[in-house]
């Protein structure tokens, strides 16, 4: 499958299994803009999969009241950029709802389906990474897959977990990757990082699209320079998985964490002083931070803005340097 159909496949299993699952959402009924829900309103129904108006606060909003009341709620936003319409709801109300009552109520079946990143082409509202907004709101989740594999791994376990989840998919990656899938539904956990290949001389942290060029970069270190790189995939934003992270760094002394978000502020400034908090004595240069510009994202400069490979490979030369 590729990285849409794992999600229609998710989509499917989780509405399978569960009678008050429903998906909502602009456009959902007749397959999405994305095709991400296609054939699934022919399956289950217009009561359990259908059409939202073009109102990111209604949809959200209502996605919280339908999980307060027992049902589990599976939202679409067409594009992360317009999740902002949304976020006083998924931050003051989702993330505090548990909160708020005490325990008494909570909207933990509430999950919050994106497409997320650059796709080049997309320009300034159709190319936005905006997980490290979220990650500075404690009651949420944030998950990014990198594959079809690990997006229907993650998916099914955000709609199960019981604390609303925010799930940004690569839209990139949509056609681009495709791999072995299961029919049947399984689950890979949350907050759980990922080490894709090991190594002794550098560690190289990425999140979604990005691990793909993470894994190009440790290939021309080892080939170009005979450096070892360790990859991890973070998978889960919030709450992140520290262990990992700093067990690495511990062993290799160096760190290169990057994303397409704006530098400033960007979820790579956590982990950065994260690491240099747990890891000082450890570490043998600089932590290395390669994200995009703090600009607004460009639409014929896109590759420019993005952290290519290049960008890495000289940041991770720098480090070795240093």
């Amino acid at each position: 499958m590729n990285l849409f159909q794992s999600i229609t496949s998710a989509l499917d299993n989780a509405l399978a299994k569960d009678p008050t699952a429903v998906v909502f959402g602009e456009d959902v009924a007749f397959g999405g803009v994305f095709r991400c829900t296609v054939g699934l309103r022919d399956k289950y129904g217009k009561d359990r999969v259908f059409n939202t108006p073009l109102c990111e606060q209604g949809i959200v909003g209502f996605g919280i009241g339908i999980a307060v009341a027992g049902a589990t709620a599976i939202a679409e936003i067409q594009f992360a950029d317009y999740i902002f319409p949304a976020f006083d709801q998924i931050v003051n109300e989702a993330a505090k709802y548990r909160y708020r009552s005490g325990d008494l109520f909570n909207c933990g079946n509430l999950t919050i389906r994106a497409p997320w990143g650059c796709v080049g082409h997309g320009a300034l509202y159709h190319s936005q990474s905006p997980e490290a907004f979220f990650a500075h709101c404690p009651g949420i989740k944030v998950v990014i897959p990198r594959s079809p594999l690990q997006a229907k791994g993650l998916l099914l376990s955000c709609i199960e977990d019981k604390n609303p989840c925010i799930f940004f998919e690569p839209k990139i990656l949509y056609r681009a990757a495709v791999e072995q899938v299961p029919v049947e539904p399984y689950n890979i956990p949350l907050s759980q990082a990922e080490v894709l290949q090991t190594g002794s001389d550098v560690t190289m942290v990425a999140w979604g699209t990005q691990v793909h060029v993470i894994k190009e970069v440790a290939a021309m270190a080892q080939e170009k320079l005979g450096v070892s790189c360790e990859v991890i995939d973070l998978r889960t934003i919030l709450p992140w998985d520290t262990e990992t992270i700093c067990k690495s760094v511990a062993k290799t002394g160096r760190l290169l964490i990057s994303h397409e978000a704006p530098l400033t502020g960007g979820f790579a400034s956590e982990i950065s002083s994260t690491v240099q908090e747990e890891c000082f004595l450890n570490l043998e240069a600089p932590i290395s931070r390669v994200c995009g510009y703090d600009t607004p994202f460009p639409h014929i400069f896109e590759p420019f803005y993005i952290p290519d490979k290049w960008k890495c490979y000289d940041a991770l030369q720098k480090m070795i340097n240093y």
